[in-house]
């Protein structure tokens, strides 16, 4: 990599043998996790799968979110899992799955010292809630989902850069782009002084081609369509 990034990249899945081949990778400074990811990867014990994977990640933070759409239930699956792990940090959706917020769980959490990615994150409203009820009891991640809103047309960066002041005046408190969908995304987090930013394997991939010579790639650009043409032997 031929540019110092300060953005922490996080890998984003739920892979057994991705996460644990990428736990060998010192550029990934920490994983995360989400149960629609669980469910691609054929997770079906959720317990087991995330202490298996604890037993070979000590030393960098993983984060597991709830699942219930209750809070109390919330609450009472947050305690558990945070005793997964001294690097594990509680994902808490920033509503349930009506659209009532969460911020007096996530008051109450960070206030028995949980640590929290609050996550799902898309507007300035939530942020500032989000930040108010996190303060600096724990550390704690705001995950803003910036891919996600690139996909509706907007331009992510002016309110990333909103976030990072805003969430910068708590200590403890770590901003993260979420749902990169491009390895441009990754200097775009850096440059607005992001924390954090989570990251595909497949996007991770592409950390390879910083800095790749342009005109070495026309070529080989070019070479690919003239191999796969052979290879499907087309005629005209």
């Amino acid at each position: 990599m031929s540019r110092k990034l300060n953005v922490k990249i996080f890998a984003d899945g739920a892979d057994r043998s991705d996460i644990l081949r990428l736990s060998e990778d010192r550029r990934i400074k920490g994983f995360t996790t989400n149960p629609t990811l669980m469910r691609k990867a054929g997770v079906t014990d959720y317990e087991a799968f995330a202490k298996e994977i604890l037993s070979h990640i000590t030393d960098r933070p993983i984060s597991f979110e709830v699942f219930s759409d209750e809070f109390d239930e919330m609450e009472r699956q947050a305690l558990k899992i945070a005793d997964w792990g001294a690097n594990v940090y509680v994902k808490i959706p920033v509503t349930n799955s009506l659209g009532a917020p969460s911020y007096d769980l996530i008051q109450r959490l960070a206030q028995r010292k949980v640590q929290l990615n609050v996550t799902a994150i898309f507007t300035m409203d939530q942020v500032r809630n989000v930040s108010a009820a996190l303060e600096s009891h724990a550390a704690s991640n705001v995950s803003i989902f910036a891919g996600r809103i690139a996909d509706t047309g907007r331009d992510p960066v002016p309110m990333m850069a909103a976030a990072v002041a805003l969430c910068g005046a708590f200590d403890k408190q770590e901003l993260i782009w979420a749902s990169p969908r491009e390895l441009l995304n990754v200097f775009q987090a850096d440059d607005v002084g992001c924390h954090i930013i989570t990251v595909t394997p497949d996007v991770l991939k592409k950390l390879s081609l910083i800095g790749k010579d342009l005109t070495d790639y026309s070529l080989e650009t070019v070479q690919m369509f003239r191999t796969d043409a052979v290879a499907a032997a087309f005629t005209l």
